[in-house]
């Protein structure tokens, strides 16, 4: 069992892990995901004291790991890693690479780290490769090496940084295959990765970092069907989002446009949704609330699905209470009601834009 107490990690200019609290239980197989530079990586990194975290506390089976004068190699013997790039090295052989560090921290005899490591190698698919050097091997083969080699030292947890993003999409099935045989072992294992449904698959637990710490966590089914906060929502449903704020009947119009155009290119929206999502922000947006009210308050947010190729329009606006596709200009509503459905209206009297508006594309 692993527990994390309060680990923070800074570096100059940044902090991406502010508090993480959390406990990995005996066979847990975990996911993490998240964006780019929520510290994933820097998550199992400290866990594995390959970075000193700034403050907090790790434990390993009630062992605090990270209390001075701990010893280190009893933690990376108990504590296995598979990096993003593989680590082989380059003047010994395969075997020779798994034979290696039994020998010299298991104190292994060459007979005994011989045979444990061709019976590894078996076990990744990669017996006839013995003898090969790592730069004869393709990439997805130099990772499965690199697992035989974690598990030669049998640890108690093994550690996946990214272990198919360096590789070619040829290439990334062979990997994942091994890491499932493994997931079905009983190790417990933490993989961070930016492939969903491997995740989805393989885990019985995902972590999701935003915020300086796990932003959400709970099972495969609850975080991709039903999470529960709006960053993991969005993230799972690759959601990309565009917040606009309008208070006044003079606003930048075009300007506004040229901003939807440059969300729709960088997120490489097709472009006949991009023209619906130009022409629901000119009517529903422009014509049917700000052109009628005199202190026009709006705030628009655009969803596209990169899942679905569709698009979704969440609006709330001030003003007396108005449901454009009831009360809006006639033309504009016509024009909408052709590109658009599941329209859902509310109002609420208590909240100063007390109209709510959703809509998809």
């Amino acid at each position: 069992m692993i527990r994390i107490e309060n680990l923070r990690k800074e570096y100059p200019g940044a902090v991406p892990l502010s508090d993480v609290s959390v406990t990995i239980n005996d066979g847990d197989v975990i996911s993490i995901i998240g964006p780019s530079g929520t510290g994933k990586s820097t998550l199992i990194r400290c866990i594995n004291l390959l970075e000193k975290p700034t403050s907090g506390k790790v434990f390993l089976d009630d062992m605090e790991i990270t209390a001075p004068g701990c010893n280190l190699t009893e933690v990376h013997r108990k504590m296995g890693m598979v990096f993003q790039s593989f680590n082989l090295f380059g003047h010994m052989s395969v075997v020779e690479n798994i034979m290696a560090p039994t020998m010299d921290l298991l104190g292994m005899s060459a007979q005994e780290a011989y045979d444990n490591a061709m019976k590894l190698l078996g076990t990744v698919g990669l017996s006839d490769k013995a003898l090969s050097w790592p730069d004869e091997l393709s990439g997805g083969q130099k990772q499965r090496v690199a697992i035989a080699r974690t598990l030669a030292m049998n640890p108690d947890v093994i550690l996946l940084d990214e272990p198919t993003s360096a590789l070619d999409p040829t290439m990334v099935g062979e990997v994942q295959s091994v890491i499932r045989d493994l997931a079905s072992s009983g190790k417990t294992m933490m993989i961070v990765t930016h492939e969903m449904s491997f995740a989805r698959a393989i885990s019985n637990r995902i972590f999701y970092l935003d915020e300086g710490g796990i932003y959400e966590e709970g099972t495969p089914e609850e975080i991709f069907e039903n999470p529960k906060r709006e960053k993991t929502r969005r993230f799972v449903k690759r959601l990309k989002v565009l917040e606009i704020d309008i208070e006044s009947r003079t606003y930048d119009f075009l300007g506004t446009q040229s901003l939807i155009e440059d969300y729709c290119v960088k997120n490489q929206v097709p472009y006949s949704l991009a023209k619906q999502i130009h022409l629901a922000f000119e009517e529903a947006v422009h014509q049917c609330i700000v052109c009628t009210m005199e202190k026009p308050r709006v705030h628009l947010t655009i969803e596209y699905s990169q899942e679905n190729e569709s698009a979704a329009f969440a609006l709330e606006y001030g003003g007396n209470k108005m449901d454009i596709f009831e009360d809006g200009d006639e033309i504009s509503v016509s024009i909408l009601n052709k590109i658009v459905h599941d329209q859902k209206y509310s109002w609420d009297e208590n909240r100063e834009m007390g109209n709510s508006l959703e809509f998809h594309i």
